[in-house]
């Protein structure tokens, strides 16, 4: 029989336990175990909402690797063209971990209507394009259909949209400049299909999408060239590694970027959270445990009678140990239980009813995303539970200092 557990579950259920002195004391470390593991679990989770997030509306736009020309363009706008037979399309063979490879090719022009106009880059794409972000973020209307001979079929943000005062199914003209600056620019109407929000201002205010065949008879390309390919990766974790193998499976006369490459800013910021939450999750942990020792002390000096009867009944100091020490632990363990509690069921109502927002134009998303794995939830409280009773054993060797026939000679 483990006497120790047996006496430490007598002593949490006493009544005695329960309206001692200590007893507001004990309420005020769970209260900071509790308060610890939920704002730890928040923090977690806004965090790995934001990455994700954003990674994802980014991959969305772009790819994980863009295959283009290797030239010093640096814009999105496509100039010169690929042949669109290439080893690696329509799938890397020798790559494992993509998902999939499009083509894309993208042109600089001007939106008009009567009273105003709207700078924009067309994005053409065709239809092996993955569509998985703009199904999400589409809140008007429907995808373009590519699948006709020609689509005049575009899809425009709400952003644009609200800005030159557009609703769905409206014809806008567009007006695209020649690569040659004697030539007179180019004209075309679009049909808007859909109008999508994806919350990236970056991306919002000036990206249109539509059919690459589009882009091709602007540009006077023929229907095998195009502007670069994108990939798009299973796993974002992957991606330095994947975007070295594509680099090495590619032509001569072609160079391969990674979304980290193409905007580094971006991915330094959103690294930043990281240090962020290993702080939040530090300082959490250290407040706890001071409250936890706190409450220990107490627990001791406020049994220091049984302590030494205990110890002349014949009971070594680490039993004694042990007794408080498991006393600790359900403490521990009470406050985990509410924190996980209250913390997930914050997450939750976020996740379902997005009340928090955010400025897009400084969080790149107009919702705080939340996300958080089972394996974070575990390590988490696994982790806060394992360093507060480490922080407890030592000043748990109060209970070595206890003088048997002192302490109860005022029993």
């Amino acid at each position: 029989m483990n006497y120790e557990l047996f006496i430490a579950k007598r002593i949490i259920a006493g009544k005695k336990y329960k309206n001692s002195i200590s007893s507001p004391i004990i309420k005020i470390a769970i209260t900071a175990i509790a308060l610890g593991i939920m704002i730890m679990l928040i923090a977690v989770a806004t965090a790995s909402g934001l990455q994700t997030k954003i990674r994802d509306k980014m991959a969305g736009f772009k790819g994980h690797v863009q295959v283009v020309n290797y030239d010093n363009n640096n814009s999105d706008v496509s100039t010169t063209p690929i042949a669109i037979e290439q080893d690696f399309y329509p799938e890397f063979k020798n790559i494992e971990g993509i998902k999939n490879v499009q083509i894309f090719a993208s042109k600089g022009g001007i939106l008009r209507t009567d009273t105003d106009f709207e700078g924009i880059v067309f994005k053409g794409v065709s239809t092996d394009y993955d569509w998985t972000l703009f199904k999400e973020y589409l809140v008007e209307g429907k995808l373009p259909d590519f699948r006709q001979p020609r689509t005049k079929e575009v899809l425009l943000s709400q952003t644009v949209m609200s800005r030159l005062q557009l609703k769905l199914n409206d014809t806008i003209a567009a007006t695209f400049l020649k690569t040659t600056s004697s030539k007179l620019p180019s004209n075309r109407k679009y049909i808007i299909s859909g109008i999508y929000n994806s919350g990236f201002a970056q991306f919002d205010k000036n990206m249109m999408i539509g059919d690459i065949r589009e882009v091709q008879k602007l540009n006077k390309w023929t229907e095998n060239q195009v502007g670069g390919f994108e990939v798009v990766l299973d796993n974002f974790d992957d991606i330095e590694a994947k975007g070295d193998e594509i680099y090495s499976e590619i032509g001569a006369t072609l160079n391969s970027k990674t979304i980290l490459d193409l905007y580094p800013t971006v991915f330094d910021w959103i690294k930043l959270f990281d240090n962020n939450v290993w702080f939040i999750i530090g300082i959490m942990i250290l407040i706890a445990g001071i409250n936890m020792i706190t409450a220990l002390l107490v627990l001791i000096l406020e049994r220091v009678q049984m302590i030494g009867i205990l110890k002349a009944l014949g009971s070594h100091n680490s039993s004694i140990r042990k007794i408080f020490l498991y006393n600790a632990s359900y403490l521990i363990l009470k406050g985990l239980f509410w924190g996980n509690m209250i913390g997930l069921s914050i997450i939750g109502i976020q996740y379902f009813f997005k009340i928090i927002t955010l400025d897009p134009e400084t969080y790149y998303v107009a919702v705080m995303p939340v996300h958080i794995s089972i394996g974070a939830i575990l390590a988490l409280n696994i982790g806060t539970l394992v360093l507060c009773f480490l922080m407890l054993i030592i000043p748990s060797y109060i209970i070595t200092k206890i003088n048997p026939s002192k302490s109860i000679k005022f029993a």
